[in-house]
């Protein structure tokens, strides 16, 4: 007798134990002896190549931020050495040129004694022939490198750039004057090499006073 005869119209179930699935070719997750509906199999794929395709596209967004983020920063750093750098060449080059400054210098402040041999024999009339050409050219080379003579009878006293080894009275002046020049000084740029040495005279008060006395004197003995 049929199950139809015993009065039970239920279907035989018919249970697929193949751990893959003939039509879709992809692995069952689900356990053995399980029954599958229709339409399960494809779902299940459908959900696993998106859960792949999620998993894929999470790591290349990762990377891609961890490179933009890298870039930044080794940009940062090649501007902050690129500035150290022109810092450094400035301050190379500044010191270059102190140093040379220095070194320029030393070497004219040692050949002063020479110019004022060279000066005394000019004033006595000794600077003649060839030794004269030489001299010329000795200045002429000096003067290149920066090398200012200074110092003349008339100029005012200033201590700064004078040293006063005389020192006199005189109506001829109203201030402090370097009247005779004893040894000219000589500077290169706004570094003063040697002070000119110099005779100061300073106005005679006592001889300004005088006339005033005999003016009151006069006018008393016409009164």
């Amino acid at each position: 007798m049929t199950a139809r005869e015993n009065g039970s119209e239920q279907e035989p179930v018919i249970r697929d134990n193949r751990k893959i699935d003939p039509e879709t070719g992809t692995a069952r997750t689900g356990k053995p002896g399980a029954a599958a509906s229709d339409g399960a199999a494809p779902a299940a794929a459908d959900a696993s190549a998106d859960t792949v395709a999620d998993t894929a596209e999470a790591p290349a967004e990762a990377v891609t931020g961890t490179g933009a983020d890298l870039l930044a920063e080794r940009t940062a750093d090649l501007q902050r050495l690129h500035a150290e750098y022109a810092n450094y060449r400035k301050r190379v080059d500044r010191d270059r040129s102190v140093v040379k400054d220095q070194a320029v210098s030393g070497v004219l402040t040692e050949l002063l004694p020479v110019l004022d041999d060279i000066g005394r024999a000019r004033d006595h009339g000794e600077l003649t022939g060839g030794f004269a050409k030489v001299s010329e050219s000795l200045e002429a080379i000096l003067g290149k490198l920066g090398l200012v003579k200074y110092g003349a009878k008339g100029d005012p006293f200033d201590p700064n750039v004078h040293e006063a080894l005389l020192h006199s009275y005189s109506a001829d002046v109203s201030e402090p004057t370097c009247v005779e020049i004893l040894q000219p000084g000589y500077r290169m740029g706004d570094q003063i090499l040697r002070p000119a040495r110099v005779a100061v005279a300073e106005p005679d008060e006592s001889v300004a006073a005088e006339p005033s006395d005999s003016a009151e004197s006069g006018e008393s003995d016409e009164n």
